[in-house]
């Protein structure tokens, strides 16, 4: 149980220390794409060091769920990161935390936030709230059948014992994880305001999603919820690191185990960041009207992959 928890907080460790560098390592590689000079590869950091040290402003009337909402989300993402296996699959939290769980604390993060930006009943609160639950409606049902593709191989829906299961099977492209893969992909970019579904770096009035729920955050509020956003980005990244490329995670916490997944687990984020990125300078931001469209083909992919499962067994 000792060294259980001790996995599990340099499991916490590592997610709060690479969560903003993977959001500066995707921002660098669209840059070398766009043949624009990059930011430095911490520059999150150094944005978040920035807000921390400046003074929280409130907007008149708003109460304090919108003052504790920042720590809350905050504390939603870093439990999410908990419970994925990044590390190892001997986790203490996968007793009680399995894949329902974990996708009821992301939502339980979307709903927060998205009361915070109507609580202070601004129109572009009030809109960016409306479009994050309509993502939301759509994306969690997804994401829920890739979860429940990885279950049935699994016969649990423990995130730890999902992962042992596919990372002893033998190497082969099963259909059921081929349809729940690119699913979850698409789960992934639209859950994370990534382009096509949203742009993170814009702030026009027609097409912002994310960013029209924090514009009324500052200091160390603001600087929380761009932490947890970061977080959200590496709790999917590390997702489909253990659904799909499960291979290199520790089976125990001893610290030569450990010690060998942590490069392992860096590797695959910053591959799958470079692709990211890569998707991201080819793709154009589609209309939001187009959005649910592209979540309900996730959708038919994610239960085309349930039903490949049970239908082929593979």
């Amino acid at each position: 149980m000792a060294s259980g928890l001790a996995g599990q907080m340099l499991a916490i460790l590592a997610a709060l220390a690479l969560a903003p560098i993977l959001s500066g390592w995707v921002a660098q590689c669209r840059a070398w794409l766009q043949s624009r000079s990059a930011p430095p590869l911490w520059q999150p950091w150094l944005v978040l060091h920035k807000l921390f040290l400046r003074e929280v402003v409130l907007a008149q009337g708003a109460s304090p769920l919108f003052s504790a909402v920042p720590f809350l989300v905050f504390a939603c993402m870093v439990t999410a990161c908990a419970i994925i296996p990044t590390l190892s699959t001997d986790l203490p939290l996968s007793v009680v935390a399995d894949a329902v769980a974990l996708v009821g604390v992301l939502a339980l993060a979307r709903v927060l936030l998205s009361l915070a930006a109507m609580d202070i009943g601004t129109a572009f609160g009030s809109l960016g709230a409306r479009r994050d639950m309509l993502v939301g409606f759509l994306a969690e049902p997804a994401l829920l059948m890739v979860l429940f593709t990885a279950a049935l191989g699994a016969h649990s829906t423990a995130l730890a014992s999902m992962v042992d299961v596919l990372a002893h099977r033998e190497l082969a492209i099963l259909p059921s994880l081929a349809f729940a893969g690119v699913a979850f992909t698409m789960v992934s970019v639209a859950e994370n305001g990534r382009i096509p579904v949203d742009n993170p770096t814009t702030h026009l009035e027609l097409t912002m999603i994310h960013e029209a729920l924090i514009l009324e955050y500052s200091g160390p509020h603001l600087a929380l919820i761009e932490w947890a956003a970061s977080l959200k980005l590496f709790a999917y990244s590390c997702i489909g690191i253990a659904l799909f490329f499960p291979w290199g995670l520790a089976a125990n916490d001893s610290p030569l185990a450990l010690l060998f997944a942590l490069p392992i687990l860096v590797a695959k984020l910053a591959l799958g960041g470079a692709v990211l990125a890569v998707a991201e300078s080819v793709s154009a931001k589609m209309r939001i009207f187009r959005v649910p469209e592209y979540l309900a083909i996730a959708f038919v992919l994610a239960v085309i992959g349930v039903l490949v499962h049970i239908l082929l067994g593979s």
